[in-house]
């Protein structure tokens, strides 16, 4: 199971983070300490690391072996970061890192951090659209990008039909023919005075 998937950049500042089971301790604390795990890695290593030290946040596996992991892949400044349990094949969350840049990427036209900070909800959509509760749902990526273009379009129409002050009628939704907007009405009235 995937229990949390982090962006942060190279100082260690979150852009994303999903938690997919409840935190012993501060959120904070975890990706500090998470941070603290993989910046200190040289570039050389395998992007994957047992992380025992992650109990006291996430607490002990059920009465197993099995330890807590971190799957990471580093892309320009960004650390792009899955916790998971042994359940979980490495290489295969790796992949879906991939899956999930390339989702973000085609989604923003080539993803940089002020996409994470000023796009928060769309990142979040991205990711909600792979994995929902800590399983993953998708891994194709033309699937994703039209569900995330599909949502987008009726989130549009949906700000511009409840929106009275959207202008333009042909957009505006089911709503919009029946409304008119206040630019129209202030229009309207500026024309019948000029023409007095």
């Amino acid at each position: 199971m995937i229990h949390a998937v982090l962006i942060f950049n190279t100082s260690g500042i979150p852009r994303l983070t999903k938690f997919y089971t409840p935190l012993h301790q501060s959120s904070q604390t975890l990706i500090q300490k998470i941070f603290s795990l993989i910046s200190i890695r040289p570039a050389g290593l395998c992007n994957f690391l047992d992380a025992p030290e992650l109990e006291a946040f996430l607490g002990p596996k059920d009465g197993s072996d099995e330890r807590w992991r971190v799957v990471y892949r580093n892309y320009a400044t960004l650390y792009f970061v899955f916790v998971v349990d042994g359940a979980e094949s490495e290489l295969g969350i790796l992949d879906l890192i991939q899956v999930f840049v390339e989702g973000l990427d085609r989604h923003f036209e080539n993803v940089c951090e002020l996409d994470l900070v000023f796009h928060f909800d769309e990142a979040h959509h991205i990711l909600a659209e792979i994995i929902q509760g800590g399983l993953v749902l998708e891994t194709n990526g033309d699937e994703i990008s039209n569900l995330v273009k599909l949502a987008s379009k009726a989130r549009r129409n949906s700000f511009a039909s409840a929106n009275p002050l959207s202008l333009g009628s042909g957009a505006g939704g089911p709503r919009s023919g029946s409304l008119q907007t206040p630019l129209g009405w202030l229009t309207d009235r500026l024309a019948s005075v000029a023409t007095r």
